[in-house]
């Protein structure tokens, strides 16, 4: 690999017409630079300048390789212009994960928010579920990645380098004529003889709630199991049952429901965002998790 030091060092003395200028404008020595040219000479094999009356003159060596060296120096120039401009996020782009209760309710707003503010980058999100997020993190497919954790199932920091956004509270929701409906917060105690809507295929909202509910003394009775968080809230606004929600999941409430905090009965999880350790992170990246928890900071009472 030739040394672009001695390259430049090369063509400035092709262009300045002698050694002395050449080492001027780089503040060498002459014998520093000539130093460097014979070891560029004996790294090529052969002659690359010769003495005339009026100076150094390139030989046919050394003009080709004068010539290669002023586009590989317009090339580097380019590259450092580039990097320039996505350090200071006039270009560039991420990729990032979310999962669904967040990507219908918070991250919009955070989206939004960093668009007015980098209009220039270019941002790619992916949402799945929690499984899915932990492998496109750590084959690299999304850089960075919101995730969720609870209590009893805390993710290893030792996996990913985990940043807490906000604590999601636990919600209970119920219909419009329930007898609990104008109530700010309830205790899952004043819960043992209803019945209950459920997320199905084993969701983490049934731990929860069987979690919640032992804790409380009683077993819940559940009534039907929802595919998603759309369908149960419809199946609590006709008086099936009523649920157990993160605050997240129930910011586009529906109509003919209530929403009614559980207080400290009920446990929150925790909103993070990952990264992996071995990731050297971009700038755009380091915005947007700024960004994020600003909004976050901003919003967090929504989701308590």
């Amino acid at each position: 690999m030739l040394n672009i030091r001695r390259l430049e060092l090369l063509l400035d003395v092709v262009e300045l017409g002698s050694i002395t200028a050449a080492a001027e404008k780089h503040v060498y020595s002459p014998s520093g630079v000539s130093q460097q040219l014979r070891r560029l000479e004996a790294e090529i094999g052969q002659p690359l300048l010769q003495r005339q009356t009026r100076g150094m003159v390139p030989t046919d060596a050394g003009h080709v390789l004068a010539a290669h060296t002023r586009r590989i120096l317009r090339q580097m120039a380019a590259a450092e212009a580039d990097l320039a401009e996505i350090a200071g996020l006039h270009r560039g782009s991420l990729t990032m994960g979310t999962f669904p209760t967040l990507g219908g309710s918070f991250l919009p707003l955070v989206i939004s928010r960093f668009k007015k503010e980098y209009p220039a980058i270019e941002l790619h999100v992916r949402s799945s579920r929690f499984e899915d997020l932990v492998e496109m993190l750590e084959n690299g497919q999304v850089g960075m990645s919101l995730l969720w954790d609870y209590e009893w199932n805390r993710i290893d920091p030792g996996d990913f380098a985990l940043t807490t956004v906000f604590e999601d509270a636990t919600a209970l929701i119920v219909g419009k004529d329930h007898r609990l409906a104008r109530r700010k917060q309830v205790d899952m105690a004043d819960l043992a003889a209803e019945e209950w809507i459920v997320r199905g295929d084993a969701h983490p909202v049934v731990e929860v709630l069987q979690r919640s509910a032992s804790a409380a003394g009683f077993t819940p009775r559940i009534a039907f199991q929802a595919n998603d968080y759309q369908e149960a809230q419809a199946m609590v606004s006709v008086g099936l049952g009523i649920a157990l929600a993160p605050r997240t999941a129930v910011v586009n409430k529906h109509p003919g429901v209530s929403i009614v905090s559980l207080g400290s009965s009920a446990p929150s999880r925790r909103v993070l965002l990952a990264h992996r350790h071995d990731r050297v992170r971009a700038a755009a990246e380091m915005a947007f998790q700024a960004t994020l928890l600003q909004v976050a900071k901003d919003t967090t009472a929504d989701f308590r």
